[in-house]
């Protein structure tokens, strides 16, 4: 591929801050979860259901509906036709999107069963959450230390501006909002819910007596 055409050097590329801003944010959403589910386990902390419904909901909706989406379509796809040697990782990345989502069920069965049958559910709903962070830090250290400097070597200025405004598009066809305002609201409500020092919201019940 001729040199001129490969983004030069010092390029502002929006969907790469874009990309690192939203696994920052499911990173922070991820973080808080295990937070919670740590307190509960060494201190006795009574659940916050309504802060851990909240945040799996946005570890759903956002990677399934907002992110991953765009990473498959618009990102890999480019990267793939210009980079042939990526398809193994793209294909193992592509597959482990899919297999997020069911990770993600599992999550949400395991805190229905913790909310409806008590304290002694609890250790089968904290090890799918372990579960879901390790395969998370996996993927995305993956894409961020493989797939991004791979991306910047390999693509053109043309697949940069198609990627970015994809990116930079946040109109979500299946609900008909503008999804970036959707799920920063739903961020700031988890912030608001989450009890010190992960939020604002209150003290997550009084440590149990033993």
């Amino acid at each position: 591929m001729p040199s001129c055409l490969v983004v030069p050097r010092g390029t502002i590329i929006q969907a790469l801050r874009i990309i690192e801003d939203e696994h920052r944010s499911l990173a922070a959403v991820i973080h808080g979860m295990q937070y919670l589910v740590r307190d509960i386990r060494e201190h006795g902390t009574k659940p916050s259901f309504e802060a851990l419904a909240a945040m799996i909901y946005y570890i759903d909706a956002f990677p399934e509906r907002f992110h991953h989406p765009k990473e498959d379509e618009y990102l890999f796809p480019r990267l793939r036709m210009r980079w042939p040697q990526s398809g193994p990782l793209l294909d193992r990345l592509e597959t482990e999107h899919r297999t997020g989502a069911h990770k993600i069920r599992t999550l949400e069965q395991a805190l229905a069963r913790y909310q409806a049958g008590g304290e002694g559910e609890f250790p089968y709903s904290a090890a799918p959450v372990d579960d879901y962070a390790d395969f998370h830090w996996k993927h995305m250290r993956a894409e961020e230390k493989e797939v991004l400097p791979l991306a910047k070597e390999h693509l053109t200025r043309e697949d940069w501006d198609a990627i970015d405004e994809a990116f930079l598009g946040h109109a979500d066809p299946l609900v008909g909002v503008d999804s970036g305002a959707e799920f920063r609201g739903l961020f700031r409500r988890i912030v608001n819910l989450a009890p010190p020092p992960i939020g604002l919201g209150p003290v997550a019940g009084e440590r149990r007596k033993r």
